[in-house]
């Protein structure tokens, strides 16, 4: 007969692309013979994050655009209601949030307003996704939380549905910490890596059709998420996947670095474009060139079949002439290079990168000669920072003619490496949950305070892109003050004659509106 299992995620316009998670769990599920059903908070005005018209307050190189020409709009409903209403009609067994870290305390929120239908009939909720995994106790502090998923969660969420079904205890399977009677924590051990070769095609059923649509350079797309490697090989001090890479060696003594098998990458691709009706395709591996010589070649062989766009993120050091110009003929439509920082001190020695700027700039050359555009991902407020270096940051982003260039202020997530440095160095609360994009930069440091961090975030692009003789100007324009917020106010007019052009109607938008914003944190 199976049970019903209600997923539940916490998300805010414009943040976050369909959960693949998710859409991967109803597929194993519902072949295991149960039923799926989700409540997606992303249409919903859940004041977390959002204006009121449900856009986010843009940046620089994104301005407000608007899709309500495909039927993507925020709800008018309240979401309470609508949540409760599903809570009656569905009546699940088996609530399952999964949430980022700085989603959580939405995911919270909405606990919180079903807490009476939850608790009046019994209904266990199960939490899941990297911040459950590094911070289980976190998780499980809140009061609607039964259990958390530490690890994987596509045999422990097959094994608690079945013991749920058969009317048998569930505190005792593997990869899950739960509450005890008692009060105590029954913390199981992790099992061996899920084998990605053994994963269905991702239920895209589970979501409503706005959700597939994404901007990308100018146009919107349907586009789905795809998977070809999990885990990454690099050790990346602000990134989750060292932590991840340490927890399954040392419990299980396995990877967590896997390879999709490339058929079944295949398969993936042609049952969206052909069922789906798929325009673009988005591959959410971390560093997607992490292949060797013969797996390369299997998947452009594979992927001129497919015959699509496609986006992808990589470092500059995994790219050559070779592979893009390969990758070009048979879909590369857009890169997003991770080079983080323009000191190559703080980058080595702190973010563990070991490469230098003179061959980043030489490798970015690439792309552009074989027409592919491409954005550069910077981050700044690393702890031990200061403005001089974050400003070598802005000259080598100079010297690197990208199609679009970001700046995020540094997020110490749970499951990061540099988390622990952060809290030894008492800059935040061992305890503290973060937010990324919406909120203020978490980081308060004597040598580069917040407020330092947040001026040079807002002015970047105008620092890349107009001349130092502008420079004192941009400068002043980081003050959050009357007289900096006028300066600031006309250097962007300016700035947006120049480099973004007007939006044109139906499913266009500025070309340097691009998928790299309210893409996934590493969290």
């Amino acid at each position: 007969m199976g049970i019903k299992i209600l997923f539940i995620y916490p998300n805010t316009y414009g943040m976050n692309m369909l959960p693949p998670a998710i859409a991967l769990f109803s597929a194993l599920l519902k072949r295991e013979g149960h039923e799926v059903d989700l409540f997606d908070a992303t249409y919903y005005q859940t004041d977390y994050g959002v204006n009121s018209d449900g856009t986010k307050e843009t940046r620089l190189n994104v301005v407000p655009f608007k899709a309500n020409d495909l039927g993507i709009t925020m709800r008018t409903s309240d979401w309470r209601e609508d949540l409760r209403k599903n809570f009656e009609t569905f009546q699940p067994d088996l609530i399952a949030l999964s949430s980022t870290e700085d989603m959580w305390q939405l995911g919270m929120y909405l606990l919180e307003s079903a807490k009476d239908c939850i608790t009046r009939n019994r209904i266990p909720v199960i939490a899941g996704g990297v911040f459950p995994t590094f911070a289980p106790l976190l998780a499980l502090a809140h009061e609607m939380v039964d259990m958390v998923c530490v690890g994987e969660g596509e045999g422990a969420m097959i094994e608690l549905c079945s013991r749920i079904e058969k009317g048998r205890a569930w505190d005792d399977v593997e990869n899950l910490w739960t509450k005890q009677k008692d009060g105590s924590i029954r913390k199981n051990p992790i099992a061996a890596p899920y084998d990605v070769d053994d994963a269905p095609v991702l239920d895209m059923s589970l979501f409503e059709p706005a959700r597939l649509y994404r901007p990308m350079a100018g146009k919107w797309y349907r586009m789905t998420p795809v998977e070809t490697i999990r885990g990454c090989p690099y050790k990346c001090s602000f990134c989750n996947s060292p932590d991840q890479m340490d927890l399954y060696d040392a419990q299980t003594n396995s990877s967590f670095f896997r390879k999709k098998r490339i058929e079944l990458v295949y398969r993936d691709l042609k049952y969206f474009k052909d069922e789906w009706g798929v325009e673009y395709n988005y591959f959410w591996a971390d560093t997607f060139l992490a292949w060797n010589e013969s797996e390369f070649e299997e998947f452009c062989d594979m992927y001129s079949e497919i015959g699509l766009p496609f986006w992808m993120q990589t470092r500059p050091e995994t790219i050559s002439d070779y592979k893009i110009k390969r990758l070009a003929k048979v879909g590369l439509h857009r890169i997003s290079f991770g080079v983080e920082h323009g000191n190559s001190n703080l980058r080595l020695k702190l973010l563990k990168r070991d490469w230098k700027n003179e061959p980043i700039v030489e490798a970015l050359k690439i792309p552009h000669r074989h027409g592919v555009a491409f954005s550069v991902n910077n981050i700044t407020g690393f702890p031990t920072e200061t403005r001089e270096m974050a400003m070598d940051t802005v000259e080598l982003n100079v010297r690197i003619e990208s199609d679009n260039q970001n700046m995020y202020a540094f997020v110490p997530f749970h499951g990061t490496p540099l988390r622990k440095l952060c809290e030894d160095q008492g800059l935040i609360e061992p305890g503290a949950l973060t937010r990324a994009l919406t909120d203020r930069p978490v980081l308060d440091m004597p040598q580069y305070p917040r407020e330092e961090v947040e001026g040079l975030i807002k002015c970047f692009a105008l620092y890349v892109k107009f001349p130092k003789s502008r420079w004192k100007d941009i400068r002043r324009a980081e003050a959050n003050d009357p007289e900096g917020e006028k300066i600031f106010e006309e250097l962007r007019r300016e700035y947006l004659d120049k480099y973004l052009p007007t939006p044109k109607p139906d499913r266009e938008i500025p070309a340097t509106a691009d998928l790299e914003y309210g893409l996934e944190n590493a969290n």
